[in-house]
């Protein structure tokens, strides 16, 4: 038995002024999550919008636990949570509130949408403020409150595109706790980020894409080693020039040599490194 949760074939995408994508493929396994990991405008918000069904691709397919999702649309949405990049609660209702309209909206038992909003509101630590209106949380608590929302009608598969975007860097690394509690349930997680460090730290797997295209796909750990342990920074007059060796020895040698004539620094390679070495190679 397979247990591919998601599977995109060659998809493209075309608007009347714009190729969005361009043969976009990958498979996400059941229970994983899977980042893609890539500037503004390089597709990612139109692969999320195709696995929705918000919007149609110009071709190619997606399977959703084995099913076409565009043969089987109303039961593809009944497996799928989306959480948008902008928060779209209604503020003048209270937390309990909207997670219950969504309950109802999906036709959900009244008794059991009261036990799934008492389950999801312990799991995000905000018992104590589902009666508070939207427009009283923080920003962080607001997400919170939309991912859960998401996982109201007990969805396999959660869509989360850029859900730390605009938080303070303390509240995003806390944000991430949470969101590696919510896989920790079960739950197959796509995500959508701009952010190395938050894609390094959540994701299983990532694919880095760029102009409407996955130029590579592997795990955080499997990328950084690949290309090296240690980064060497050598700062010129008209740009920073970073060299990657495998062995830390080397490295200082190489720092030694270049410290003569320019400003240097030696660290550890990070994810961000891997993608500004991929999109280099791919301009």
């Amino acid at each position: 038995m397979s247990n591919i949760a998601l599977k995109a074939e060659n998809i493209f995408k075309k608007y009347p002024s714009v190729l969005a994508l361009k043969g976009v493929s990958f498979e996400i396994k059941e229970k994983e999550l899977f980042a893609l990991l890539g500037p503004n405008g390089a597709g990612k918000t139109t692969i999320i919008r195709i696995i929705a069904g918000l919007t149609n691709p110009t071709s190619g397919k997606t399977y959703l636990f084995g099913k076409n999702l565009f043969e089987n649309p109303i039961w593809s949405k009944s497996q799928i949570g989306i959480v948008p990049q902008y928060i779209n609660l209604d503020v003048e209702l209270t937390v309990e509130e909207n997670l219950l309209i969504h309950g109802l909206l999906y036709k959900m038992p009244f008794h059991f949408i009261k036990k799934r909003i008492a389950e999801l509101l312990e799991i995000a630590d905000l018992k104590e403020r589902k009666k508070s209106k939207i427009k009283e949380l923080s920003e962080g608590l607001k997400r919170r409150v939309l991912i859960i929302r998401a996982l109201m009608h007990q969805p396999k598969l959660l869509l989360l595109d850029e859900p730390t975007i605009g938080l303070d860097p303390h509240i995003r690394r806390r944000f991430w706790s949470f969101i590696k509690n919510i896989q920790a349930i079960g739950t197959t997680i796509l995500l959508t980020t701009h952010y190395m460090e938050e894609a390094e730290y959540l994701a299983d797997r990532v694919a880095f894409i760029f102009s409407g295209g996955i130029i590579a796909i592997n795990t955080p750990q499997n990328f950084i080693s690949n290309l090296g342990n240690y980064a060497l920074d050598v700062y010129l007059s008209d740009r920073v020039k970073s060299y990657y060796f495998k062995d830390k020895f080397e490295a200082e040698k190489e720092l030694i040599k270049y410290s003569k004539d320019h400003f240097v620094s030696l660290r550890r390679v990070n994810l961000e490194d891997v993608f500004l070495n991929y999109i280099e190679k791919n301009l």
